[in-house]
């Protein structure tokens, strides 16, 4: 965005998802020059969704679960020069009512201004949903916002939206309000969008759902045209205090979807009823209902008015390209670009199957890529040409015919460079664009390595002993089949080592560009290559191939808050079920006590009657006379005292 507002500094409050509205604001330049001049134009406050995020523009920043009274938010508006208010999208009911609160509280502080201050409501085409257009074909203009209807969802909007255009009436008012209806907001994250390109991005089906018949057009705006569009107004103050912003593209929803599915999945798209869309979970009503908007658009003001640097003026259709890099950016996304070397039996294959497994990336090896491409041509040259009067099979069976061309004169293989038109096409698909490969033992020389782009190359190396030894102890039939037979190995192991010898190598290659190999030493026979997978993965790092949405962010921490209040519940119900158990245990005891002392009463009373008494008379005599053996005492005693009875 190369407008800029340098007259005069602006302290700016931006209300409602902070982290938007820097987007919105943040310029498009990423010099140091640049940057200085944006923060000379600006001093920006505002909320933000983190405490823990830092923003660049931000001079003062707090919480939007911050415990801020009404009183201390009119403070910090009144010291602004311009309050930036967004209820576009995901603006709840609260917000909108927060938002309608400022507006009033800033109208009756009016008469006390120094200077006039900008409130800037960032609303909704949603605004316009239910406008009956005179024909089908017709395009809408600001001239025709009087005229708009509210989705029912948005009456509120509505409400707001003309209470922010009654500001301002008079030429002594101090206080001027614009409405700025955005059309559906996409670039740097892709708010509802996002979840299209998350489908394709991981192409767990092969088809993109549309939602409807998808023939409806949806305003957009890319969120940097959004911001250069406020910032005008903030210079310009222009006369239309209705501004639409939305982009020349009105494209239609089947339009952007298939357009995202040829970008980042297979590019086919299914259409999905609408029975069958209310049933998703990825969507609230709210949402599905921005997707099912039916406008035809165009923003004259910015057109005729404005000085504005577009960004995608043309839409997200023709600017998808960017639009996908701003995405892989955004979503920390990007590709990891791996290659394999090392001699023949070093466990390469091996390797290279557990990184693909582990980072979710494509496995590539030459030979079945070329086995693979030569399979489909047939199958494409076998069709009936001169029914369908298909090109692609004409133009199969002309690949099929120069492989074979090649084959017959290279002794069976493929020259390099039909080798490289079918290994750059796999690379070049959406797969291995989006997600990576790894690229298994194919390049061999310094001139191969030119063709290419690798970010990462990994060398493994072993000694010729060590290496001879692994082949020899294969089975026959494994060895015959990776061609490691007595006859087969030591020459490949011989070419491996001349070409790794030569004046310029594959290694001094990559060198040459900065793109250090890592060299791996394989000493043991673990069929597993644990340690070397180990190694390798520390450097990359862990699997990052699909970052979170703020959204997403948001849920798996609810969810994570969820899990630790169920395993706060479950170790509170395990405290009271040990206790409950201790409770069981001590009333058991006390059960098995009563009992003893039940069964032993009948043999108490025995005692008492029959036994204590002469024994406490012999016990009394024994005690009177303390003779040498007591023991023998008592016993002569109790049995004279029986014969007496």
């Amino acid at each position: 965005m190369k407008n800029r507002i340098r007259s005069k500094k602006h302290q700016i409050l931006l209300k409602l998802d902070c982290n938007l509205m820097l987007n919105l604001l943040e310029m498009s330049e990423s010099d140091e020059a640049t940057a200085a001049q944006s923060e000379a134009a600006f001093q920006l406050v505002g909320t933000v969704s983190s405490p823990d995020k830092k923003i660049r523009f931000l001079q003062e920043q707090y919480t939007v679960s911050s415990h801020c009274t009404r009183d201390e938010l009119l403070q910090r508006l009144l010291v602004c020069d311009v309050v930036v208010y967004n209820i576009a999208e995901n603006a709840t009911q609260q917000q909108v009512e927060e938002a309608t609160w400022a507006v009033t509280a800033l109208q009756a502080e009016s008469e006390n201004f120094k200077t006039r201050k900008i409130f800037i409501l960032v609303s909704t085409v949603m605004t316009w949903a239910m406008i009956k257009p005179q024909n089908l074909d017709a395009v809408l203009t600001e001239e025709d916002f009087r005229r708009r209807r509210p989705h029912p969802s948005f009456r509120n909007h509505n409400i707001l939206e003309k209470l922010v255009l009654k500001m301002g009436r008079g030429s002594k008012s101090k206080l001027i309000g614009y409405v700025v209806a955005s059309g559906l907001q996409y670039g740097k994250g892709e708010n509802l969008f996002h979840y299209f390109f998350k489908v394709s991005w991981l192409m767990r089906s092969s088809k993109v759902p549309i939602f409807g018949d998808g023939t409806n057009h949806i305003p957009m705006i890319h969120v940097f045209d959004l911001g250069g569009i406020i910032q005008n107004i903030i210079q310009l103050k222009p006369k239309s205090k209705y501004i639409l912003a939305v982009d020349e593209s009105k494209n239609t929803l089947e339009e952007i979807v298939k357009v995202i599915s040829e970008a980042l999945g297979t590019g086919k798209t299914t259409k999905v009823s609408e029975q069958e869309v209310m049933k998703t979970t990825d969507f609230t009503p709210e949402e599905l209902q921005y997707l099912k908007v039916n406008l035809r658009l165009e923003a004259v003001t910015i057109k005729d008015s404005f000085g504005l640097s577009w960004t995608s003026e043309a839409g997200m259709v023709e600017n998808m390209e960017n639009i996908v890099k701003e995405f892989r950016d955004t979503r920390q996304i990007h590709p990891l670009k791996i290659c394999l070397l090392g001699p023949p039996a070093v466990g390469k294959s091996t390797v290279s199957q557990k990184l693909c497994r582990h980072y979710q990336l494509q496995h590539i090896r030459v030979k079945e890529l070329i086995e693979e491409k030569i399979r489909k041509l047939v199958n494409r040259d076998g069709e009936n040409i001169s029914d369908n009067d298909d090109d692609d099979a004409v133009s199969a069976h002309a690949q099929l015919d120069r492989i074979n061309q090649s084959m017959e004169v290279n002794a069976g293989r493929l020259s390099d460079s039909l080798v490289f038109d079918i290994l750059k096409e796999k690379l070049n698909s959406n797969l291995c664009r989006n997600r990576g490969f790894v690229l298994d033992g194919f390049l061999k020389t310094y001139q191969q390595a030119q063709q290419l782009f690798i970010k990462h190359i990994f060398s493994l190396e072993a000694s010729d002993d060590f290496l001879t030894r692994r082949v020899q102890d294969l089975p026959e039939s494994v060895a015959e089949k990776m061609g490691y037979t007595h006859e087969e190995f030591p020459p490949r192991l011989m070419k491996y080592r001349q070409l790794s010898g030569a004046e310029d190598t594959l290694l001094d290659f990559f060198d040459e560009l900065e793109i250090h190999p890592v060299q791996i030493e394989v000493t043991t026979d673990d069929p597993e290559y644990t340690d070397v997978v180990e190694k390798i993965t520390e450097m990359l790092g862990r699997p990052t191939s699909y970052g979170l949405s703020p959204e997403e962010q948001e849920e798996e921490e609810r969810r994570k808050e969820e899990e630790q209040k169920e395993k706060q519940a479950e170790e509170a119900a395990e405290r009271r079920r040990r206790n409950e158990a201790q409770k069981n245990l001590a009333e058991l005891e006390k059960q098995e006590e009563e009992l003893l002392e039940a069964r032993s009463l009948p043999l108490r009373n025995y005692l008492v009657e029959y036994v204590m008494p002469s024994l406490s008379e012999a016990m009394v005599d024994c005690c009177a006379v303390k003779p040498e053996d007591p023991v023998d005492f008592l016993a002569e005693h109790l049995l004279r005292n029986k014969q007496k009875d």
